[in-house]
């Protein structure tokens, strides 16, 4: 019996020593943040003393890189540390992401986000902010996609991402397809109906009024559509969640970061004797900007740059309440952005809206540099040397396998997993990162590939097609606000568009046959690695195909307390708390 108690006691404090010893995490996103934009990437004017701070006290990545540009791929490949193209989260269409709360794509229920994993390891788990990644598959109440089926106790934010359209006053990202769907129309029938009507009053024909009635209905019909879309778009899809139950409809900018944040902070609070993982999505800097009465109108930049500030200061918030329970040195505290900042937003009145790329070529929605590196901060103090700089390719698919090895966790085996462990490369064991290759995609489509060869300083980056950047020489697509992916939006190279990005980081200089010797050899190897790749990549149910994104009522969610489709209720504090 003495012996039984004692092996059991033995068990017990071995389970608490493996407990204790597994760190805690705050993964902190921003959306569409530039690599030009905090201060520790160059930035001399734009004030962000808290994102430096973590990148003098742990370690800054230099070629941190988004698996894809655009958001719901790059935080689908965050998500799982897998391409997004292997779980059917690239488009094979123009648009890349997900627009309506009540679509039925999505994450897929098979794949395995770290979440899932560090929830099985007893990890407390909370998403606030940003989701972005599907939230229904056949009825309002399956919550197939939503983050609490994919390894997260809570969540408190937005299910899908924050648009123009989200605030009154700010435009709309659908200026091209309502004038192309409702206004051409419109102008359409018009032009018909006073011709007719000129044809009739002359006596040169016949037109029956039955003609006249149903060009009028039909016309009535594109225009009462077009107002209930402009209408009903905010609060049908700019809504707060907390789990499964709406508490804001439509969502309020007015505090919106302060409440985020004191929700995160008490979420750190109520699991500090337990380990947990805290994903904090920000919403920033995406547009619509906006900022709170403390920080508008206060930066150098504009609104844009009032939301980086703010966004700092969030992120100073959270590291005083790990300092405050003494967290900090038993915690991962990691910094990025989803992609590049996008370099199109401009305003009616010519105020930029997107951030800085510093050097960097091309930006969001392209695979230039500019629309895939991004910030890459590490902190852990004690384990992490601080004031570190790496210069090797790392990825945000990283994060996967980084995190669920130091909870605990073996990786799933029946699945390829495309993201490596950075702590090797943090704490000093290697030198140079184990990814060879990397493939960049522009949604579906494999748009470049990166080598970096063993025993070689460099980096060599093959485009197999390119955006067509308009007007001529901008640095984007600003008559379409992103560049698209195939098609005649795009050049295609034979033979592919080579870089040496250690040479030529801004990507000016393509190669030939002339400049580099090993030209032909280089494109060998790397054309070889690609077609290895492709052949991994297994075909996948399309959760973006234009069935899966489109709007279907019968997934339209609405607050419970509202009576109609005007879907309205506010269950949120306006003071950085939430009710409960």
């Amino acid at each position: 019996m003495k012996t039984l108690l004692l092996l059991l006691l033995l068990l017990c404090e071995a389970h608490s020593r493996a407990t204790s010893s597994r760190p805690n995490f705050v993964l902190l996103m921003a959306d569409d943040l530039g690599i030009g934009d905090p201060g520790c990437y160059g930035n001399k004017t734009l004030r962000t003393p808290n994102i430096d701070a973590l990148a003098r006290g742990g370690a800054k990545l230099t070629q941190h890189l988004a698996a894809s540009p655009l958001c719901t791929p790059s935080r689908a490949a965050f998500m799982t540390g897998r391409y997004p193209v292997r779980a059917g989260m690239a488009a094979q269409s123009r648009v890349g992401v997900f627009l309506f709360s009540a679509s039925s794509g999505g994450l897929p229920a098979s794949e395995i986000t770290f979440a899932k994993l560090l929830q099985d390891q007893g990890y407390s788990t909370a998403l606030i902010g940003k989701w972005h990644l599907g939230t229904h598959c056949h009825n309002k109440t399956d919550f197939c996609h939503h983050p609490l089926s994919h390894g997260f106790g809570y969540f408190h934010g937005l299910p899908v991402t924050n648009l123009r359209d989200c605030k009154p006053g700010e435009g709309s990202v659908f200026t091209s397809a309502i004038r192309l769907l409702a206004l051409v129309p419109l102008q359409v029938l018009a032009l018909s109906l006073l011709t007719l009507a000129v044809l009739k009053w002359l006596g040169l024909f016949q037109v029956p009024r039955l003609v006249f009635f149903c060009l009028l209905l039909l016309a009535a019909a594109v225009l009462g559509s077009l107002l209930g879309f402009l209408h009903y778009f905010r609060p049908l899809n700019c809504f707060l969640m907390t789990n499964h139950d709406i508490t804001q409809q439509p969502m309020s900018y007015d505090n919106l970061t302060q409440r985020l944040t004191a929700d995160a902070a008490q979420f750190i609070r109520r699991n500090a004797e337990t380990p947990f993982l805290l994903v904090l999505s920000y919403l920033h800097v995406h547009t619509a900007l906006f900022s709170s009465k403390g920080f508008a109108g206060k930066s150098k930049h504009g609104a844009y740059g009032d939301a980086v500030e703010e966004m700092d200061w969030s992120v100073g918030q959270i590291m005083n309440v790990l300092e405050e329970l003494s967290l900090a040195n038993h915690t991962l505290v990691y910094f990025t952005s989803d992609q590049g900042a996008h370099v199109e937003e401009v305003t009616a009145k010519g105020e930029p809206h997107g951030g800085s790329n510093g050097i960097y070529k091309g930006g969001k929605a392209n695979n230039w540099e500019g629309g895939i590196r991004v910030p890459g901060l590490v902190r852990w103090p004690g384990v992490i040397q601080a004031g570190l700089q790496i210069h090797e390719p790392t990825s945000n698919m990283d994060i996967f396998p980084t995190v669920v090895k130091l909870a605990g966790s073996p990786l799933p085996e029946d699945r390829i997993i495309d993201g490596r462990d950075l702590m090797p490369l943090l704490q000093g064991q290697r030198q140079r990162s184990e990814h060879e290759f990397l493939f960049h995609y522009c949604n579906f489509y494999l748009n470049a590939v990166r080598w970096h060869p063993p025993n070689s300083t460099s980096v060599w980056k093959a485009f197999l097609f390119t955006p067509k950047f308009s007007p001529e020489g901008a640095n984007g697509c600003y008559p379409t606000h992103v560049c698209f992916c195939h098609g005649h939006f795009v050049t295609h190279h034979q033979p592919p568009l080579l870089f040496d990005l250690s040479k030529d980081p801004k990507e000016r200089n393509p190669l030939t046959s002339t400049t580099e010797p090993r030209f032909q050899e280089i494109l060998g190897a790397m054309l070889q690695a690609a077609e290895r790749h492709v052949q991994t990549v297994q075909k996948v149910p399309n959760q973006l195909s234009l069935g899966n994104i489109m709007w279907k009522p019968w997934l339209q969610m609405c607050c419970a307390s509202s009576s109609s489709l005007s879907c309205q209720c506010d269950r949120e504090k306006q003071d950085g708390s939430v009710s409960r």
